[in-house]
């Protein structure tokens, strides 16, 4: 309960600090030194790490802040239909806080260290925290490797590898107003307290696998994103224990930043 209360309480005055800690240099500078974030996600369903969440459509607003490499972000999801007599309600509300970079001397090699506070007002479950570390290469695919580690109530380790890529401007309006094309593709691996935490199954074991495809399109400082989304539990053990092994959900989203 205290690491929960310290994650929290830590990212609220993070988020808080930075604007007013750097007002003064921006305003010597004229550089900007703080940035934000604002995003709204429509998705006909919510799976998180293959497993399905709420299998109706849902609504997933988000605002984060940076500065200094530093990013502090406050997450949500809102069902939209009844499934689970929630319609209306946010189910769920992530609190994260992130340091990113380079590697001193290898800038091809990026690193992220971060924590994430899990919270799950209207429902049973009990709120959780994760700690992360991940490493990315700028590589043709863009490879990159986060490990996760439950330090609450799962006490488990899930293991995330990634790959993605970006074809720009595959149509081009103007200088303000195109479209990309994105590929990504992920695969998650549970340690054995991770999947008997989740899935009452033990032994650590390959959990999923997810691709997906996009379109964002810029317009201005605005993106606009659909896409479609597919995911599978790799185990059967773990196939068996869940009331869907494999989904495909659509979505659209709105973001920009400034």
């Amino acid at each position: 309960m205290k690491l929960k209360m310290f994650c929290s309480i830590g990212l609220w005055l993070m988020v808080l600090a930075l604007p007013l800690g750097t007002a003064g240099a921006e305003e010597q500078t004229k550089e900007k030194i703080v940035s934000f974030g604002i995003s709204a996600d429509y998705y006909t369903k919510y799976i998180w790490r293959g497993q399905n969440i709420d299998d109706k459509s849902v609504f997933q607003p988000a605002v984060s802040a940076s500065a200094y490499g530093f990013t502090g972000s406050i997450w949500g999801n809102l069902d939209l239909m009844n499934q689970n007599d929630t319609a209306g309600e946010f189910s769920e509300f992530d609190f994260s806080l992130d340091y990113s970079g380079t590697i001193p001397g290898a800038d091809w090699l990026g690193f992220s260290v971060g924590t994430i506070y899990y919270r799950f007002p209207n429902t049973p479950f009990e709120p959780t925290t994760e700690i992360y570390a991940g490493l990315s290469v700028d590589a043709p695919l863009s490879p990159s490797f986060t490990w996760y580690q439950d330090v609450d109530e799962v006490r488990g380790s899930y293991l995330q590898f990634a790959i993605g890529h970006t074809v720009e401007k595959v149509i081009t309006w103007n200088e303000n107003f195109y479209c990309d094309f994105e590929v990504g593709a992920s695969f998650g691996w549970g340690s054995s307290s991770y999947n008997r935490g989740y899935f009452g199954v033990s032994n650590g074991r390959f959990n999923d696998i997810t691709i997906s495809a996009g379109l964002p399109i810029s317009i201005g400082n605005w993106v606009v994103k659909p896409s479609v989304n597919h995911s599978s539990m790799l185990s059967s053990s773990i196939r068996d224990a869940v009331a869907k092994g494999s989904n495909t959900w659509f979505g659209v989203g709105i973001s920009t930043s400034f």
